[in-house]
């Protein structure tokens, strides 16, 4: 006969790991933190019918059952992929006689926006009764997929994709239950979570796959991971390892400029049934990414191919979006604007307190222009040049370069102006001592 140890450590690490407290969820803490919404409803004893709209893998359906547990509902769970009208009644009935017994029932249901309009609006009554505290989870916008009238009488939360510091936090939790380390280096780790695109389920199963199938005694770089995993995990699943090794493929094929390769796995995506609007979605992320400003025009036909493609459908759309794959495996790159973005992330998160200058500032009232708000602007327009060279970031913070351009496409034009204007700056600031 096993032991409880043993049972337990037969069930998947998934299971083990399974937060049993709202405080044991990771990467929503706008949403659980003690002044966020949700963790303010059970505060208050009281939960209203609400829609999670979320990632795959970010704890949507994990919310919805500790909601329950907290508030003593009675937790009820339906998947809109394998439930149809005949189940929906019977869940509606049963809430009911739980009801007359003085239970509540709390109706997760899973996939939300594939039920249709007409299934959508028969949940109306047993909402606005108070038969069920309805909570839907759905990946996909609720302002396009789901009902006005259902949305008007529930509120919608947004969920994060979990974050490299929330993947930690899982990792973390998943080394103290096995009991010893992940065998994998730094760059193995960073690696593993790249996987994983912020989908902490799937993160879950590969570290998983590492415990199982790694020796502790050995320490895995990359190389050695991707192997182990390629050997050791299904070919392809839309929720598993497959679908990420194949848009990763996709990707770095683009960025490669390689559109032989990048039709090739393209393909592979589409025979093997992906969501094509996730691929347009990672196109799209590529347009802004990968190519940025050295061709503007790549952001452009990613948004016509995505139009063309909800227009015509498969297979016929199809076309469209393979032509947007030659387009962004044939077009300059450029990555500088991400660059850019980045760091002035940080930046501006480290100077967050520093005001403009004033002379940058507006000064709608007499106590304002008192103060020296708007004293010294200079209207570029004015200038001799049409630049006036002034400083605009705040005082006490020196001028910083964030956007680099580089000498690629259209970005060799930007370069050429950006350049010009840094001269002129350096000339004009001469002049004015």
């Amino acid at each position: 006969m096993n032991t409880l140890f043993e049972q337990l450590s037969d069930k998947p690490l998934a299971d083990r790991m399974r937060p049993q407290s709202l405080s044991d969820v990771v990467g929503q803490d706008h949403l659980l933190g003690e002044k966020g919404p949700l963790r303010r409803m059970i505060n208050a004893g009281r939960i209203s019918s609400f829609i999670l709209w979320g990632p795959p893998g970010c704890g949507k359906t994990t919310i919805a059952r500790i909601l329950a547990q907290e508030t003593n509902l009675y937790f009820e769970s339906l998947s809109a992929v394998f439930s149809g009208v005949a189940d929906l009644r019977k869940v509606f009935q049963e809430a009911q006689n739980r009801r007359h017994l003085g239970k509540g029932t709390l109706l997760f249901v899973d996939e939300i926006h594939r039920f249709n309009r007409s299934q959508q609006d028969g949940f109306l009554p047993y909402v606005e009764d108070g038969t069920v505290v309805l909570v839907g989870a759905t990946t996909e916008n609720p302002s396009f997929e789901l009902n006005g009238a259902l949305l008007s009488r529930s509120k919608v939360f947004v969920l994060n994709r979990l974050d490299d510091d929330s993947l930690d936090k899982i990792l973390h939790k998943a080394e103290t239950l096995i009991g010893h380390p992940i065998p994998l280096d730094d760059v193995g780790k960073n690696y593993l979570k790249a996987l994983a695109d912020g989908d902490g389920r799937y993160f879950i199963n590969l570290i998983e796959s590492v415990f199982q199938y790694a020796s502790p005694d050995e320490i895995l770089d990359k190389d050695a991971l991707e192997q182990l995993l390629q050997k050791r995990l299904p070919n392809y699943d839309k929720d598993r390892e497959g679908h990420y090794n194949l848009i990763s493929a996709l990707h770095k094929s683009l960025r490669g400029s390689d559109p032989d390769a990048g039709l090739y796995w393209f393909a592979r995506m589409v025979d093997a049934g992906e969501d094509m609007k996730y691929i347009l979605r990672r196109l799209m992320r590529f347009a802004s990414e990968d190519v940025g400003l050295a061709d503007p025009g790549a952001l452009v036909q990613a948004h016509s191919a995505w139009d063309s493609y909800e227009r015509l459908g498969s297979p016929e759309g199809d076309l469209a979006v393979a032509g947007l794959v030659v387009y962004l495996a044939t077009a300059p790159k450029s990555n500088s604007v991400e660059v850019a973005w980045n760091e002035v992330r940080r930046v501006a998160k480290n100077t967050a307190t520093l005001m403009p200058p004033k002379h940058i500032l507006n000064a709608p009232t007499k106590l304002m222009a008192d103060l020296g708000y708007h004293q010294g602007y200079l209207y570029d327009h004015d200038t001799k040049d049409g630049f006036s060279g002034q400083n605009y970031f705040p005082d006490g913070m020196a001028r910083q370069t964030f956007y680099r351009p580089v000498e690629r496409g259209y970005e060799r034009e930007l370069k050429r102006r950006v350049d010009y204007w840094a001269d002129l700056r350096k000339k004009l600031q001469k002049s004015s001592k």
